[in-house]
């Protein structure tokens, strides 16, 4: 909450996600990831138990759910189409220098189209930067067991218990007793102990800090002692506390910028550069900023959906875990996608000063107002007739960035529909 008897010269600056919470992953994957959200989720939209139910979008079983471009390894994103791009940038109104937008529409894969406005635009992109940790985890199961099985049963049985690198955060994760059939929403605790699934399954989803902070910290340690991960809490206490700071952060390179480097990504248009708590920013000196630009973000799904992000078991992965498959919210929250496989991730920061008739609220801030939204959509589910890639950067001063997000969803979506109409019905003798 914002005081309203604020100061004139002090500034509040409030990093944040939705307090709503968006899910991801196929909802028929408890077994194959032991996600015990999922279970939850499934015996709900089945009618089990209470609890929403999911939009035909969002139901798409694990084998439907995976990479659509493995043919089309070569694809490098297009020039710009003059005409796709003045239909995007026109959507952005009075406002278009405030935006950063990339859009690639592979609905007729044999003839791409790239519509750009300050694709090279870079900002902070909050929790959107995040997948720059999914990746660092991929890369390093990859390096470290290359065989697939074995990567499948670390991100399974290896467990992660949360401690001081979790400190601190008010987004609530959903803990399910699969005994009692009880659903638990609170954010992560000391102690909490899960899988690194499950851990990667609140970080994406819900978009927990806590779940990055653990994550980046056993990014780390899968860095250091490879094949001997997961290794004791105590020794992971002691290596921590006793590593000098600066070697600390030389592994915070090592883990989280060469695998972007690795991947093809300009280290001075994407990078996450810090931890995303408190307490692990001050365990481990960063490296840098945190920002990431449209035209980065896009090389980031088209190599997911070609199957070279990282590798082709990787890259299925990563989408899995961006598949929402619970309540949807800002770009994805657009009713016009209800229908529709969207894979997401989202990420805001605002700020606000006192100004005399204006109200500072979330996504509304009047001194930085950043939203970040990284969506691929296919439409409708399961027949996938249009398919088509967004990466939107904003800071729009003083509006409601949510709902900002959430429009511009629709009009693209019309954009993109209008493109590749319903053949007419043939004529009848």
């Amino acid at each position: 909450m914002i005081s309203k008897t604020l100061s004139r010269v002090s500034l509040l600056l409030i990093t944040c996600c939705s307090p709503l919470t968006l899910q991801a992953y196929p909802l028929d994957g408890y077994e194959e990831t032991g996600i015990r959200r999922l279970e939850a989720s499934r015996r709900a939209t089945e009618g089990l138990m209470p609890g929403p139910k999911q939009p035909p979008g969002a139901l798409l079983p694990l084998a439907e759910v995976g990479p659509r471009l493995l043919d089309m390894k070569s694809l490098t994103i297009p020039e710009e189409d003059p005409e796709f791009t003045r239909q995007i940038t026109a959507l952005l109104g009075s406002n278009a220098s405030a935006y950063g937008i990339a859009v690639l529409d592979l609905s007729d894969p044999d003839n791409p189209r790239y519509a750009e406005h300050r694709d090279n635009y870079k900002q902070n992109v909050g929790s959107v930067g995040k997948l720059a940790v999914v990746l660092a985890i991929f890369q390093a199961l990859a390096d470290i067991w290359p065989d697939v099985e074995d990567r499948k049963h670390i991100l399974k049985t290896a467990m992660i218990t949360a401690d001081s690198f979790s400190h601190s955060d008010h987004h609530t994760v959903r803990l399910f007793d699969m005994e009692t059939g009880t659903l638990t929403r609170r954010p992560i605790q000391d102690g909490d102990t899960a899988s690194v699934y499950e851990y990667l399954d609140w970080m994406v989803s819900p978009s927990s800090n806590s779940a990055a902070g653990m994550l980046m910290r056993d990014a780390m340690l899968m860095r250091q002692f490879g094949e001997r991960y997961p290794v004791p809490e105590a020794e992971i206490h002691e290596f921590f506390a006793t590593t000098p700071k600066k070697e600390l952060t030389e592994l915070y390179r090592k883990t989280f910028y060469e695998p972007l480097e690795r991947n093809g990504f300009d280290l001075e248009q994407f990078r996450q550069g810090s931890f995303f708590t408190r307490q692990g920013k001050a365990n481990v000196p960063g490296a840098g900023n945190s920002y990431a630009t449209a035209r980065q973000l896009m090389r980031y799904g088209l190599l997911m959906e070609q199957g070279q992000l990282v590798d082709e078991f990787s890259s299925r992965e990563i989408k899995r875990l961006l598949y929402v498959t619970e309540r949807r919210i800002r770009y994805s929250s657009a009713p016009s996608l209800n229908k529709s496989a969207v894979y997401f991730k989202s990420g805001s920061l605002y700020s606000c000063k006192q100004e005399e008739g204006f109200h500072c609220g979330k996504y509304k801030g009047n001194v930085k107002n950043y939203m970040n939204s990284f969506a691929i959509v296919e439409s409708p589910a399961g027949e996938r007739k249009l398919h088509y890639l967004v990466m939107l950067i904003s800071n729009v001063l003083r509006k409601n960035s949510a709902y900002d997000h959430q429009a511009l969803a629709k009009e693209i979506h019309k954009i993109i529909e209008a493109a590749h109409p319903e053949p007419a019905p043939a004529a009848t003798p």
